[in-house]
């Protein structure tokens, strides 16, 4: 059976799409002429700390299958990837984005990340393999989301997290994860605390239990006024 591919313009809104950043968390976008913008400063994602893989920011995002909470219907709104009955297998889909920006990538790189729920774990896992370039001018920034092991990262768990957080095979997570969620995000993230600290960096939330230096961390802007997922034998 052939799926219908996804293509969203943002003539109405972000569609399902919800921004982050440093002071609101999730939050609505600001989608004006069918743009959708995303402004830093984005915020510290320490959950993945080591013996994870590491600290991260995520830009935007939208889960293609529930249950959805409250607040992510509240800053998406409506979702119309869930709402058009699209395949939430991404297995070797190829998606595509048109955007542009200005980052101060600070030894980051823009990359896809997807994450979902099985079996009470949430596995996160980064295509490391497929860096996304921004540049001032539009362009179209394609990605293949194959099953290759050395194209993807796990982003594994925090020290006190791994009741949540951990590791589901990439194979799992595409085809049939609960609550599956894409983003588009930086890492790897340069963590430096502001000052001493008393204790291993890690095993504390930088940012929420000590300052961190925010002149290290990336910082910018995306713009993004289309986005496409075509999957295989469309």
């Amino acid at each position: 059976m052939t799926k219908l591919n996804y293509v969203e313009h943002f003539e109405n809104g972000s569609g399902g799409w919800f921004g982050l950043d440093k002071h609101k968390g999730m939050y609505r976008p600001l989608t004006k002429n069918s743009v959708m913008c995303c402004i830093g400063p984005w915020g510290l994602d320490y959950d993945h700390a080591p013996p994870g893989a590491g600290y991260l920011q995520r830009i935007m995002g939208i889960y293609l299958k529930g249950p959805l909470t409250e607040s992510v219907r509240e800053m998406g709104g409506t979702n119309r990837f869930i709402e058009g009955g699209f395949s939430a297998n991404l297995t070797n889909a190829r998606l595509t984005f048109r955007l542009k920006g200005s980052i101060e990538f600070q030894g980051a790189n823009l990359f896809l990340l997807v994450q979902g729920i099985h079996r009470g774990i949430c596995s996160g896992w980064i295509l490391t393999g497929q860096p996304i370039a921004i540049t001032g001018d539009w362009s179209d920034q394609s990605v293949t989301v194959a099953l290759e092991p050395g194209q993807w990262k796990c982003l594994g768990s925090r020290h006190d997290r791994m009741d949540y957080y951990g590791v589901v095979d990439i194979k799992t997570i595409l085809s049939g994860a609960k609550c599956l969620n894409i983003h588009l995000g930086l890492f790897p993230i340069c963590v430096m605390p502001k000052g001493p600290i008393n204790d291993d960096m890690h095993l504390l939330r930088a940012g929420k239990d000590y300052p961190v230096w925010h002149t290290k961390l990336p910082d910018g802007y995306v713009m993004v006024d289309k986005v496409i997922i075509e999957y295989p034998g469309s």
